[in-house]
């Protein structure tokens, strides 16, 4: 009789959460199997989105499939892995629930867990649906909605606020572009240098900006069809279009659903909601040592991006891996000076990384050998799928 696999779930399939697949498929055992939960039908290259919902005829491309998932796993392991397309409501101790039934449950048990679920925007920056045709279309919309109109405010002077405003301005020179960010620097999480070499940037493209003074945002947000915001400082200013580019929120709510916190904030920062972690990347509360959290979900001290997010992946999957050979969870998060490959346009783009700790040194590299489409095939190609003719981004 054949002996039932173990599972190890990692809930979230966005950079992070298949950073952490790859790791883990690549060495776990053969009595164990790797579940993905995502309720999405494709992958979300998101880091075109601010890109996408501006520039016609590349939307498609920003939904890649998951075929190729579980690459790198041996082959024998390989069939008994799986997507599971649900999302996650609720976290137990020894199981997940879900929203829809898989295998006939939407109870799925687990031995380790890794959380991955990072954090949501508003629109455009995030998907209201699932499934990739419903995201094309609405793509395709704002696309129109873009080009329709003659002025248009952009709330937020962070890397999709800013992105969005240059490609905006190359676009379409003749539309009036307006930045609105609650700070007189851009970028705050970055060295002064880059905000002065993004505010060059603005003038030279004819980017208006208000600065230093915050938005009164409703609670809800900004409604999609807006067009006035009332600032802090009593203004308000108005617009044919105005584009949300601030707000993240955490997805945790599943975590906090499920499980007891041995102490009332033990589980997810009060402050701003991200899963408490050691530096092993465990979860802080110590009833729960096999649950795991990475990425932007975590409340690390490290910046929220892809690139520190899969070197935290490296860590979780070494941790956990230990784990199930009956070892101990050592190997610990090194949080890195923030980095970023932020556009400023259709081809400029820069290279910035902050500091190193003790050091006043920043490093920046201006370039401009952007692509149009934001060189989305060798974005398709490193998640497994090889593109041959351009139909093949309709999968």
């Amino acid at each position: 009789m054949a002996t039932a696999l173990r599972n190890v779930v990692v809930v979230g399939g966005s950079y992070v959460g298949l950073a952490a697949t790859k790791e883990l498929v690549a060495s776990l055992p053969s009595t164990h199997r790797l579940l993905l939960v995502e309720p999405h039908s494709h992958f979300h290259h998101l880091f075109a989105f601010p890109r996408f919902a501006l520039l016609p005829s590349h939307e498609h491309k920003a939904f890649i499939p998951y075929s190729a998932a579980f690459a790198g796993s041996p082959q024998a392991s390989s069939q008994h892995h799986a997507v599971i397309k649900a999302r996650a409501v609720s976290l137990r101790p020894t199981h997940l629930v879900l929203d829809r039934p898989w295998q006939g449950s939407t109870e799925v048990p687990f031995d380790y867990l890794v959380v991955a679920t990072g954090t949501r925007l508003q629109a455009p920056g995030t998907m209201q649906d699932d499934e990739k045709p419903l995201s094309v279309k609405y793509f395709q919309a704002y696309q129109a909605r873009v080009e329709g109109a003659s002025s248009v405010i952009l709330v937020g002077g962070g890397a999709v606020g800013v992105q969005m405003a240059t490609d905006l301005k190359e676009l379409y020179p003749d539309k009036e572009v307006t930045l609105v960010h609650s700070r007189e620097k851009l970028m705050p999480v970055y060295h002064e240098a880059l905000s002065d070499l993004i505010k060059s940037r603005f003038e030279e493209l004819g980017v208006k900006t208000v600065l230093g003074t915050r938005v009164a945002m409703p609670a809800s947000g900004i409604p999609v069809d807006a067009k006035s915001i009332k600032l802090q400082d009593g203004r308000e200013l108005t617009a044919d279009l105005i584009i949300p580019a601030v707000g993240q929120t955490p997805n945790s709510q599943f975590v906090t659903a499920g499980l007891e916190p041995s102490s009332p904030d033990s589980l997810v920062n009060p402050q701003n909601g991200f899963i408490r972690v050691r530096p092993t990347l465990q979860f802080q509360d110590p009833r729960y040592p096999n649950l795991f959290a990475v990425g932007d979900i975590a409340d690390t001290g490290a910046h929220k991006a892809a690139r520190p997010g899969s070197a935290q992946a490296a860590v979780v999957a070494k941790n956990l891996l230990a784990m199930i050979a009956g070892g101990d969870a050592e190997e610990k998060v090194v949080v890195d000076p923030a980095s970023i490959h932020l556009t400023l346009g259709l081809t400029k783009n820069v290279i910035f990384r902050n500091p190193l700790p003790g050091e006043t040194e920043y490093v920046m590299k201006p370039k401009d050998d952007g692509k149009r489409d934001m060189g989305i095939s060798s974005v398709w190609e490193r998640r497994g799928v090889k593109v041959q003719s351009d139909a093949e981004y309709h999968l």
